[in-house]
């Protein structure tokens, strides 16, 4: 069993990952990182090393605690949301655990939301954390 969260370098997906890392101690479960991006021609090569980086620095912060985990950056063209739900079926996931952000109404609707499909697509529950 595992912890997956989703990872971006904001302080909504720090939040997440800090939450994660507060079960996995609690449950003694491992916990799965998940930095997901769709990539393309946008996804350029220093873009890659600057996410390899933040991934590198997060991974250090997870080894100094000594907890049981996965870093994994996926850039496969799925939305972020199809991989964190592939991601936790593969992992037979406790849950999932998602950074949330303040969007207005008229942007949920236009852009939609890796949120809102993960809580209603994933077979497994998901915790919702709100930044400070």
């Amino acid at each position: 069993m595992a912890i997956v969260v989703g990872y971006v370098a904001t302080k909504e997906g720090r939040a997440a990952l800090k939450r994660a890392a507060e079960e996995c101690v609690l449950r003694g479960t491992k916990l799965v990182v998940i930095s997901s991006h769709r990539g393309g021609k946008d996804f350029d090569a220093d873009e890659s090393a600057r996410f390899e980086a933040e991934l590198s620095r997060v991974q250090d912060v997870l080894d100094e605690k000594g907890l049981n985990h996965e870093v994994r950056q996926l850039i496969r063209g799925n939305d972020p949301a199809e991989d964190l739900i592939a991601v936790a079926e593969e992992e037979n996931a406790d849950f999932i655990v998602i950074g949330l952000r303040r969007r207005s109404p008229v942007g949920k609707l236009i852009l939609g939301s890796n949120a809102q499909r993960i809580l209603l697509d994933a077979s497994c529950p998901v915790l919702a954390v709100k930044a400070e």
